[in-house]
């Protein structure tokens, strides 16, 4: 019987991605394709990874998402080619906005993050360490959940630029 970990962490880990597109109010293959908010995406990607490496789990790939090219040390080539490839897979899908966007932008109500992504962050912590970018993913989507923050592309460009500063030395 296969292990089911890969799996779910594999979801968990592109879910990530999709939650951070669904800032944004545009195609998740124009989120995931612009190099502005690529350090944003693979240092998210990068923390999930992380947490699924001290869970003692290797996540799955799908639809383009490469877990190792998230891994610590991994290229940042091997990282965009994943990106590319996700892209590249949503502009040929009838599917150009995640369930999260819609939820938002739509049915206006609340996601999935607090049990979704706030499980890396309590994974994480269970393990003595901490999954700050997720934090920051899950504040940003309670707050348009809340109406205090609006749907934009400019929601990408500055938490790209805050991942940029917390990483830099």
């Amino acid at each position: 019987m296969p292990d089911i970990w890969p799996f779910k962490w594999g979801k968990l880990a592109y879910g990530s991605l999709l939650f951070a597109t669904a800032l944004a109010n545009e195609p998740m293959s124009e989120s995931l394709a612009d190099p502005q908010h690529r350090p944003l995406f693979v240092a998210l990607a990068r923390e999930v990874i992380g947490v699924a490496d001290l869970a003692g789990v290797q996540p799955l790939g799908f639809d383009g998402f490469d877990p190792a090219a998230f891994r610590a040390g991994a290229s940042a080539a091997a990282a965009a080619h994943s990106l590319d490839r996700m892209a590249q897979h949503y502009r040929h899908s009838g599917k150009q906005r995640s369930g999260v966007w819609r939820d938002l932008a739509v049915r206006q109500r609340r996601t999935e993050v607090d049990s979704q992504m706030g499980e890396i962050v309590r994974i994480a912590q269970s393990r003595g360490a901490s999954a700050p970018i997720t934090e920051q993913l899950i504040r940003r989507v309670h707050e348009i959940e809340e109406r205090r923050r609006d749907m934009a592309r400019a929601n990408l460009v500055e938490f790209a630029a805050a991942v940029q500063a917390w990483a830099a030395p």
